[in-house]
Parts: structure tokens; C-alpha cells; sequence
């Protein structure tokens, strides 16, 4: 939810300045672009190299760089970020912002920022009680500033009760939540599925197919930066995951699948099946290594549960249900006749005669056509971006206003 966020922290004069090099550290490490303001009495708590060789830029203070003049620009800061959170944000830091005084760096970048700013009081028990700081913290809430409140614990004066800052972790959970609830699918739940089956014939031996479940991956990283929260039914695979709001449910054999899909498909705003399926499976499974012979040998098979059609049938009014189709001939015709066969709100045709495209590949080529036959064809890309495509499609279909593609 961070990744590639330009946040700006500020840093003022607190015994909680230590705080402020582990959150810099999570920020980094969740993918985030750190700046570091320090006003001149946080340099007395924590040094400028440390903030800075975490955050990987120099750390600004004052409103010049060198003797020359040359400026540290506060408003291009201000302009830079998506958000500027203040940790520590001291009693002294912030009474003057709930009056507008500017006499250092990190204030003026706060007067200039357009971005939404979080503060993160950390002071002594009856300083943070006192009334001035109270009223103050209102006032700055009135501004449209948020506050992220200290916690209770012992104190720097030896004293318990409120006033501690914030640990780091809870100030990124914070913010994770701040970043999600703005984003265009936050709220939505998504099932997605992924990747092969695998149909035991024997403890050795089995019927799959050569899903890498690349697709599938990228579809519930992508809707995860959107918002949404995803639960992702994996066949076997030697893939990861980077977004914690994706729930992964690994399975192996169609059956699974089908149970697993079925259950989580109860509560989903949105079902996508990338997965690639086995349509049948032995009859039977031996329990014991079967042994070559000279004999021929027959394998029974059978259909598997159609994971697919069963979610069609069981699809609410609001529910949006997409299906995967792989073909090798007579693509579009296929495509549309399993939209109206399995009650499909759109499809994602791709074709293994499409150089680049289909199983194990790190790229796609994909044309989605809708209930309505409307179509959209897409060029050769990254399977990373073909994910982008098919969500922006669902956020558009989500919206009330929107209920065909565009063809």
C-alpha cells in the first residue's frame, strides 16, 4: 500500500526521535520514497546522518544548503509528497502550527504542503494533557490534519499515562489504511484463482498442465493496490506474494479448488478464475507407485466439478464473475459461447497461437469481451500490465454508471 509513495517526515525535538530512524527503516522497506525534515532541537535527540542513511537522501534542516544560498525549497517538498507525518510532533511543533508560526524549515514545508498531514504527539503526561494542547490538536484537526494518538506507557519523566509516540509499526499500519481507504476498490472483496491442478493417478504421478499461475499473481497484486481485499486459491506454484491484503489459500487438485472457490465466492464483490483447471481427473487413485510393464495400460477418467459454471449459478445480482479463456482455434466464437454458457459478466480471451502469450510466459495478449459481446483487444505486454487492464475493466463495469465496455 506504500510502495512508491513519496512520504515526507518530520522530526522534531523529542526523547521519541529514536522512534523516528526505525519508521524511516519500515517506510523504506515497504517501498516508500522518505524525505527527513529535522527541526534544530531534534538534531540534539537523533542524528541528521542516521535519518539519512536510512532514508537514502540527505536530510534537510535548514532553509539554506550551503554558504552560497542556494535553497532547500519548501514549497517543491510540499508539492513532492503524498503525505508529511510529523514524528515526533512535539508540544512546542505543535502549537505553532495550530498558529500558523513559521521560523524553521519543517513549518513552512507544512504551511506549503497540499498533501494530507498526520501528526504523531509524543510529550510528557500532563503537557499532552494540559489544555493548550488540547486545544491546539483540535484546531489542528479542524485544518483537516490528522492525528495518530500516543499510547500509555512509562514516560521519559518516569511518570505512566499519555504521551508516548506511536511505535513505528502502528504509525505504518496507520498510514496503510489512510492510502487504502482512497483507493478505487477499497472495501471490494476479490476472489481470485491461479495456477494448475494437479490430478493424482497415483502417490507419484499426476495429470496437471503447464500454469505457471503468473497471471493469477499478478491479477491479486494489482487489486490489492487498488484496495481491495484479496483472497487468491493457488494450484501448485514457486511463485510470492509482496501485498499483505491478499489471503492465499494453496490447493492442489480440482476438487479443492471447487471447495475452496464455492466458500470464498459468499462474501466477493468480484470472482476472477485465471486458474487453469484439469477438466477430468482419474477415476481412480492408486495407492500404491504403478509399475511399469510391458502391458498396455488404460486410465479411466472422469469429469471434474466445473468450479467456473457452479460460481455462475450461484452469482447474486451485484457479484461480478469473470472467466479465463485459453484456446487454440475458433477463439472469439468459443469465448462468447462460454460467457452466456456459464453466466459470465466477461471474459479474458487469450491464445496460444500468439506469440508470447499463454502458460509459463512473463507476457500476455489478451482481447476482453463483455455479456453484451462488446470487446476490447490489447496489445503484447507484460503480464504485470495486462493485470492493470483487466482491473481498470472491473473498476470501470463496479461503477453504476458504467455497465458495458467500450468497443
Amino acid at each position: 500500500m506504500l510502495k512508491n509513495k513519496n512520504i515526507l517526515i518530520g522530526v522534531s525535538g523529542s526523547i521519541a526521535a529514536y522512534k523516528s530512524a526505525f519508521l524511516v527503516r519500515l517506510l523504506v522497506k515497504a517501498g516508500a520514497n522518505v524525505k527527513v525534515i529535522m527541526t534544530e532541537a531534534a538534531t540534539g535527540f537523533i542524528t541528521p546522518l542516521t535519518l539519512s542513511t536510512l532514508s537514502k537522501n540527505p536530510v534537510l534542516i535548514d532553509f539554506t544548503k550551503n554558504k552560497e544560498g542556494e535553497w532547500n525549497n519548501h514549497v517543491e517538498l510540499g508539492l513532492w509528497a503524498d503525505a508529511l507525518v510529523i514524528a515526533p510532533a512535539s508540544a512546542n511543533t505543535i502549537a505553532k502550527m495550530a498558529n500558523g508560526i513559521c521560523d524553521n524549515l519543517l513549518l513552512a514545508t507544512y504551511l506549503s504542503a497540499r498533501c494530507k498531514v498526520y501528526l504523531a504527539p509524543a510529550m510528557d503526561l500532563d503537557m499532552y494533557k494540559h489544555k493548550a494542547t488540547i486545544d491546539n490538536l483540535k484546531r489542528l484537526q479542524s485544518f483537516g490534519n490528522g492525528i495518530i494518538a500516543p499510547g500509555n506507557g512509562e514516560l521519559a519523566s518516569g511518570l505512566f499515562g499519555e504521551g508516548r509516540m506511536a511505535e513505528p509499526e502502528e504509525i505504518i499500519e496507520f498510514l496503510e489504511k489512510q492510502f487504502s481507504s482512497s483507493l478505487p476498490l477499497s472495501g471490494k472483496k476479490v476472489l481470485v484463482t491461479a495456477g494448475p491442478t494437479y490430478e493424482a493417478i497415483d502417490p507419484v504421478r499426476f495429470i496437471g498442465n503447464h500454469s505457471s499461475g503468473k497471471m493469477g499473481f499478478a491479477l491479486a497484486e494489482e487489486l490489492a493496490s487498488q484496495g481491495a481485499d484479496v483472497t487468491l486459491v493457488c494450484g501448485p506454484n514457486s511463485l510470492s506474494l509482496t501485498n499483505k491484503n491478499i489471503s492465499k489459500i494453496d490447493i492442489t487438485s480440482a476438487e479443492e479448488l471447487y471447495n475452496a472457490s464455492v466458500k470464498a465466492f459468499k462474501n466477493a464483490d468480484v470472482a476472477i478464475l485465471s486458474a487453469a483447471v484439469a477438466d477430468y481427473k482419474p477415476a481412480s487413485t492408486a495407492k500404491q507407485k504403478i509399475k511399469k510393464t510391458e502391458a498396455t495400460k488404460n486410465i479411466e477418467l472422469v469429469p471434474t466439478k466445473d468450479t467456473l459454471a457452479e460460481l455462475g449459478k450461484l452469482k447474486k445480482t451485484k457479484q461480478l464473475l469473470v472467466g479465463f479463456a485459453l484456446e487454440t482455434n475458433n477463439e472469439v466464437e468459443n469465448a462468447k459461447a462460454k460467457i452466456k454458457k456459464k453466466n459470465l459478466d466477461l471474459i479474458v480471451l487469450n491464445s496460444l497461437n500468439d506469440k508470447g502469450a499463454g502458460f509459463k510466459s512473463d507476457s500476455n495478449k489478451i482481447t476482453i469481451i463483455d455479456k453484451n459481446n462488446k470487446s476490447i483487444k490489447f496489445e503484447l505486454k507484460s503480464k504485470a500490465e495486462v493485470a492493470k487492464d483487466i482491473v481498470n475493466v472491473i473498476s470501470k463495469l463496479l461503477n453504476p454508471k458504467s455497465q458495458n465496455l467500450k468497443s
